[in-house]
C-alpha cells in the first residue's frame, strides 16, 4: 500500500469519525428536540412524538441523590415549579436513568409513592433503566432539565438554578433558570439563558 492511498484511508477514517461524533451530540438550542418513546411508571408508554403543541419539560432525577434532596425534600422547590408548570397547561416528565443496582433505581410503583410522599406532581414518570433516552439527551446530571416547546424545538437545557450546591439555603440567593424559562414561555417570550451548566450526582448509567 502506498503512502497515498495510506494518507487517504486515514483522512476517511477521521472523517468518518467525525460523522459518528456528530450523530451522537447532545441536543442543540432552537433545533428539533430528539424524539423518544419510553416506559412510564403507570405502565403506559410515552411517545414525545404525541406530545407536540404542548410544552414539555424533561427532568433527570435520583431521589437519594443529595443535590434531589436539596430540591424536593429540604425545600419543595422542584414540586412547586411542578405545580406551576401543570398550572401553565405544560407537561412535566421525570425520567430516571439509574440502572439496576446503581443509585437512584426504582420501579414504577417506587417511583409513584416517592412522588406521593414528597408531594411531587409531574405528569408521569419514565423509567429509563437502560439509559436510552438519558444517552439520547446527553443527561449528565440528577437533576438535569431539557425544555420543549410546542413546535417540538428544544428552547432550555441545563441545570435548575445557578447555584451549584446541595443546601436548600442557597435556592432564594441562586438565578432560578427553571423557573425563568416556564414563565418566559407561558408569556409568549424567549427563554433567558437558554443553555446553563447542570449540576448534581452523575447519572448511574449501565457499565
Amino acid at each position: 500500500m502506498s503512502i497515498r492511498q495510506s494518507a487517504k484511508i486515514a483522512l476517511a477514517s477521521l472523517a468518518f469519525a467525525l460523522v459518528s461524533t456528530h450523530a451522537v451530540a447532545e441536543p442543540v438550542i432552537n433545533k428539533p428536540a430528539p424524539t423518544f418513546s419510553g416506559k412510564a411508571a403507570d405502565g403506559s408508554t410515552i411517545n414525545l412524538a404525541d406530545l407536540k403543541g404542548k410544552t414539555v419539560v424533561l427532568e433527570w432525577t435520583n431521589h437519594e441523590c443529595p443535590y434531589v434532596v436539596k430540591h424536593y425534600d429540604s425545600s419543595s422547590n422542584i414540586p412547586a415549579l411542578q405545580k406551576s408548570a401543570a398550572e401553565k397547561g405544560f407537561v412535566w416528565l421525570q425520567v430516571i436513568s439509574s440502572a439496576p443496582g446503581k443509585q437512584g433505581h426504582v420501579d414504577g410503583a417506587t417511583a409513584i409513592s416517592l412522588n406521593e410522599k414528597r408531594g411531587a406532581t409531574p405528569t408521569n414518570t419514565i423509567l429509563d433503566a437502560e439509559g436510552t433516552i438519558g444517552k439520547l439527551y446527553n443527561a449528565q446530571t440528577s437533576p438535569h432539565f431539557f425544555i420543549i416547546n410546542p413546535e417540538g424545538t428544544l428552547v432550555y437545557k441545563g441545570g435548575v438554578d445557578s447555584i451549584k450546591s446541595n443546601k436548600a439555603e442557597d435556592i432564594p440567593k441562586a438565578t432560578p433558570y427553571v423557573k425563568d424559562a416556564l414563565e418566559a414561555l407561558a408569556a409568549g417570550k424567549k427563554v433567558p439563558n437558554q443553555s446553563t451548566a447542570p449540576y448534581g450526582c452523575s447519572i448511574k448509567y449501565a457499565g
